[in-house]
């Protein structure tokens, strides 16, 4: 399933993640999924929330610089393996994986995953099954 991540820019100090998770909690906003690249002066948090649009409008009047972009997410199995045979048919389909966070959901036996990929449209059709030009085809994920 193709979502909305938001990435916000924010300075690499103490303190800045707690502001911006302020914010958030201020207005009701619920996280489901979250990543942080750090450099030497800023870091790049990633998130997956539950009203997207808000959340951009609420990040741009605090002044923060703010980008939405599409991903894939999607289930996959939790155990050994579950990843790699997923992530499989993606490379087998040519499409390149630009990078990827996971975490554990309620049930035991599954994991969800946010990819950034080089094709898009052509990733949703592998993991629906749909068959595309490069071969690769998959099982029906969703969020």
């Amino acid at each position: 399933m193709i979502i909305k991540q938001i990435s916000v820019f924010i300075e690499n100090r103490p303190g800045t993640l707690a502001e911006v998770l302020g914010i958030f909690s201020a207005h009701g906003i619920n996280i489901r999924a979250l990543s942080v690249a750090d450099t030497a002066d800023f870091g790049i948090l990633r998130l997956v929330v539950n009203e997207p649009d808000k959340v951009e409008r609420i990040l741009k009047d605090a002044s923060l610089a703010v980008k939405t972009t599409p991903v894939l997410a999607m289930k996959i199995s939790d155990q050994p393996g579950g990843l790699l045979k997923e992530v499989q048919k993606l490379t087998d389909a040519g499409i390149n994986i630009e990078y990827v966070y996971a975490f554990a959901a309620a049930a035991a036996d599954e994991a969800r995953v946010v990819l950034k990929v080089d094709d898009l449209a052509k990733a949703e059709k592998v993991v629906n099954g749909e068959k595309v030009a490069d071969g690769g085809e998959g099982p029906n994920f969703y969020w």
